[in-house]
């Protein structure tokens, strides 16, 4: 479809809407209920359509649907499964029918589950614009369908509902037979409507001319407009012929060889590059090209605005973009053409060729919402500005005086020119044609209405009239026809869930991008919680990227869905708590893997596995803590800082990201703590065990108990000095926390005014693990008896500049103090004061 039928889909849409509301709201069978979007006779390529809305009687009209239950409706509606067809013959034809289809138990429903992967290619294939070819493919697929099943029961006499399915096939076909004709037809008539139209309008070239020749204040800007551009034509010279990028083209090649790499496996990106390499990919996936690549688009660019800046060299302009590589470029800057149509006052007997665009002002408007697309580059913003006569958007990139007079000026005359031609007669009626009318809106919403009654229905809809009405509300979406939206995202919740329950896992991701952005991530999210095996999950997130859905968003939801499970993350340690790793758990250790696919979304691993960590720490699941610590990357806290490096160079971290990375070091100080303590519990509840001499033994006997002894007191000795330097390591460890840099547990930098969740998780779990460290310090130390250690440790937790004696409750600064005691007395004991000293 070219512009002007875009400027025209909104009339055009009157007439089908018209009567497809017959069809599928008017039309349906009464007894038993059939599926309501069946036609009462099959229409012909290019039907009159008075015609076939008026062919049958009453009797014959469909009444509306009160029972969908997809065990029965067919049964009372269908005539014996061979009535209806002309040749009921076996033919030759037959061995073409797949046979796997005869040996299932419902082969109709069987066919019809294929259409839901063949719809979807078939919307994919095909633009908003291609309606014609789109709603052509729907039709023949369920014709091929109609045709296969046809010959399956008139082989196998298949059951009535496997006819019924094929019946049920064949309207539908006919129904998107009918959609096709009637919009083919209305665009026709629309078009033919404005060739009469324009034969009996002034052209735009024309009315210029007369503007120009009439006032003398656009042509006195004009003037000044073409004397600044002639002056910067003489700066600039030949330059375009020396532009000199990365590539040897502009066409993102490094982007495309990333992308093949990535594909390939053979080396991960450190940014999301788009995954898709049309000209609108960046803006409408937000996602960068790779750098050479955006620095190649931002040199030609400025040329191209340095170009049209000297002397208007719009052409010049376009075949600097085709030599680049971009020729669609070239053609975004053709329509600033004024139409003209010689013909229509020449008198020649031959034709002269159009000049101009017919379609200029709707170029124009295009033009006008790029340069205020924020997320352009400023220059093809202001390239765009120029063309459309938007000052706001091109003073930016004015550099000198010069500039912003030129940039004034040029929008002055533009503003006139635009006036001017506004107020013709050819725009003035080819805006009233795009005007939608109520009745429109009315017939839409008895449409919306009629599909909200079939989904309130307490038993499930068949699954193709699902898939009709989906794809019927796709299709009108397309169009840009307005729809209720709540009625539209019940259809789809509805259509998704089907897919979902038929494990139709390549086909989810698509439609849920259908979906309103925030619920299409809480719905795929919701999905994704169900997904347990690695390629599945990395299949799922793939398919999540090439439907265009926020895949980093889809993905923190889904961990986050997971991790709060259960209540609350925090309990007190008022009774035995089971330190195992349950089931639950492991799902909790597990959910992490969706963040690791990606090196993009490591940031938000590490945040994640904190807060998971922090749950399992304050119940004492050290266990589990290591193992999900154990699941990221090594190199994780390198990865976030040189991903941000890369996007922000000489931009220090966000406080969110440095604190993340803090905790994380946290809790590893702490589970390398607490293992050390585990390993030095494990050795020293291993002593050697002293060999028991045999009573009386002979000579050779005593021999053997003398080597036992010896042997016994070699390993002591080993197992002394090993429990030593395992205490030496438990203190050090211990230590490393007691005295981490800023104060364990504590953000550094701190938010100001921040009050959340996590930090209050993270001074609960400072005033639970520091203690608990302290005290199993305390009791290695004790059990080794180095009790003057011990007493060194309590000048650490009582020094002012640590603050760890205020995480103490009284019970525990209590039982501490009563430990200390104990070792000063045994201090006494040896002969030393009550610190030690001699």
């Amino acid at each position: 479809m070219d512009s002007l039928d875009i400027v025209f889909h909104a009339k055009i849409m009157c007439g089908v809407l018209r009567y497809l509301s017959l069809s599928l709201i008017c039309l349906c069978l009464q007894p038993s209920a059939s599926l309501p979007f069946c036609l009462p006779v099959t229409p012909r390529l290019n039907p009159d359509v008075s015609a076939i809305i008026a062919t049958g009687n009453k009797s014959q009209r469909f009444t509306r649907v009160s029972n969908l239950d997809d065990s029965d409706w067919t049964n009372s509606i269908l005539p014996s499964p061979r009535s209806g067809w002309a040749d009921t013959s076996f033919t030759d034809d037959f061995t073409n029918v797949n046979s796997a289809l005869l040996r299932e138990d419902d082969p109709g429903e069987s066919a019809a589950s294929s259409l839901l992967s063949d719809f979807l290619s078939a919307f994919l294939k095909h633009s908003s614009s291609a309606v014609f070819d789109l709603l052509e493919d729907y039709h023949n697929l369920c014709l091929d369908k109609v045709e296969v099943l046809q010959k399956v029961v008139q082989r196998a006499g298949a059951s009535s509902r496997t006819a019924g399915v094929r019946w049920i096939l064949q309207q539908e076909s006919s129904t998107w037979r009918l959609m096709t004709s009637l919009y083919r037809d209305r665009v026709q008539s629309a078009l033919e409507e404005d060739i009469d139209m324009t034969v009996a309008s002034q052209s735009e070239k024309l009315v210029v001319e007369q503007l120009f020749q009439r006032d003398a204040v656009i042509r006195q800007g004009q003037l000044v407009v073409d004397w600044l551009e002639s002056i910067a034509k003489d700066q600039i010279g030949d330059f375009s012929d020396n532009i000199e990028f990365y590539a040897k083209n502009v066409c993102w090649e490094n982007t495309l060889h990333a992308l093949k790499l990535r594909r390939r496996g053979s080396v991960g990106l450190s940014i999301p590059l788009v995954t898709e390499l049309d000209p609108d990919a960046p803006l409408r996936q937000q996602r960068p090209l790779a750098n050479l690549d955006r620095e190649d688009d931002t040199r030609l660019l400025k040329n191209l605005l340095t170009l049209i800046r000297a002397a208007g060299m719009t052409l010049e302009a376009q075949r600097l973009c085709k030599r680049c590589g971009q020729a669609w470029r070239a053609a975004t800057l053709e329509g600033w053409k004024l139409y003209h149509d010689p013909n229509m006052t020449s008198g020649l007997g031959r034709l002269t060729p159009v000049e101009g665009n017919p379609n200029r002002r709707i170029w124009k408007l295009c033009c006008w919402s790029l340069s205020e697309e924020e997320q352009l580059d400023r220059y093809e913003r202001a390239i765009y500005a120029a063309l459309s006569g938007n000052l706001k958007a091109l003073l930016p990139v004015c550099e000198s005086w010069e500039d912003c007079v030129w940039a004034y000026f040029r929008v002055l005359v533009d503003s006139l020119v635009e006036q001017e031609v506004t107020s013709s007669v050819l725009l003035k009626r080819l805006i009233t044609s795009i005007i939608i009318t109520t009745s429109n809106i009315i017939i839409i919403n008895s449409l919306m209405e009629e599909f909200s009654d079939w989904l309130s229905s307490s038993k499930p809809l068949p699954s193709h009239l699902l898939r009709f009405m989906t794809h019927l509300v796709l299709f009108y979406s397309s169009l840009g026809i307005a729809l209720k939206e709540e009625v539209c995202v019940a259809v789809l919740q509805s259509y998704i869930t089907l897919l979902i329950e038929e494990q139709q896992s390549e086909l989810i991701a698509s439609y849920t991008s259908q979906l309103p952005t925030a619920l299409a991530v809480q719905r795929y999210a919701s999905y994704l919680e169900g997904v347990s095996q690695t390629e599945q999950q990395r299949r799922a997130l793939h398919l999540a990227a090439d439907a265009g859905l926020d895949v980093a968003a889809v993905t923190q939801l889904v961990v986050e869905a997971v991790r709060e499970r259960d209540g609350p993350e925090f309990t007190p340690h008022t009774h035995t708590l089971e330190t195992n790793t349950t089931q639950d758990d492991q799902k909790k250790i597990d959910v992490i893997d969706w963040l690791l696919f990606e090196s993009a979304h490591r940031a938000e691993a590490l945040k994640q596995s904190n807060a998971i960590m922090r749950r399992f720490l304050a119940v004492q699941k050290h266990e589990a803590a290591k193992a999900v610590f154990s699941k990221l990357p090594a190199d994780s806290v390198k990865e976030v800082q040189r991903q941000w490096a890369g996007l922000q160079p000489d931009t220090p971290l966000p406080a969110e990201d440095l604190n993340a990375i803090r905790e994380h070091r946290c809790i590893q100080a702490y589970l390398e703590a607490h293992e050390a303590f585990s390993d030095w519990f494990s050795h020293s509840s291993s002593a050697p065990q002293k060999p028991v001499p045999a009573s009386q033994a002979k000579f050779t006997e005593r021999v053997a108990n003398e080597m036992r002894e010896n042997e016994y007191q070699v390993e002591c000795t080993a197992w002394r000095g090993r429990l030593q330097v395992l205490v030496d390591e438990v203190k050090e460890r211990v230590y490393q926390v007691l005295l981490f840099a800023d104060g364990w547990m504590i953000n550094t930098p701190e938010v100001r005014g921040e009050v959340s969740e996590r930090s209050l998780q993270m001074a609960l779990l400072r005033s639970l693990c520091v203690p608990r460290l302290s005290f199993l310090l305390l009791s290695v130390l004790t059990s080794s008896s180095r009790h003057q250690e011990a007493l060194q440790l309590a000048d650490v937790l009582a020094a002012a500049n640590n603050h760890l004696h205020q995480v103490f409750s009284k019970e525990d600064l209590r039982r501490f103090l009563q430990k200390i005691r104990e070792s000063s007395l045994m201090l006494l004991d040896c002969g030393l004061d009550a610190l030690g000293y001699t």
